[in-house]
């Protein structure tokens, strides 16, 4: 069993996630923002995080460079999952250190592979 980070203030979203991360038998932690996806991923220290671009406070986008630059978790594997599709927005999303990005709207079978893969790959 591993240990998610979902951060996303959408709280339907997040609780779809969350759920789709639980079927897999995995250990969820939740945040609705930025700052709190950030300190819970250095006090929780999860083996996946899974992002959202658009965030109160602090971007997804900031959290990914934030955890990339901590020796405790930079090996943190991190998906951006947000609606920004632009093939500059994945470039700018790998540049800070994702692992991989999911596009809303998603189908949750998808987004299940592509966790379930990262992990494996831990």
């Amino acid at each position: 069993m591993a240990r998610v980070l979902v951060a996303e203030d959408d709280p339907d979203i997040r609780s779809l996630v969350a759920r789709r991360i639980a079927q897999l038998g995995h250990e969820i932690v939740e945040a609705g923002d930025g700052d709190a996806a950030l300190a819970m991923a250095l006090e929780q220290q999860p083996d996946l995080a899974v992002l959202d671009w658009m965030m109160p406070r602090r971007t997804g986008l900031e959290v990914c460079r934030a955890i990339r630059s901590d020796g405790g978790i930079g090996r943190m594997k991190i998906v951006m999952l947000t609606a920004k599709a632009h093939e500059d927005d994945l470039a700018r999303a790998f540049a800070a250190g994702a692992d991989d990005y999911v596009i809303k709207p998603f189908r949750g079978a998808d987004l299940q592979q592509r966790l379930t893969a990262l992990l494996d790959a831990r």
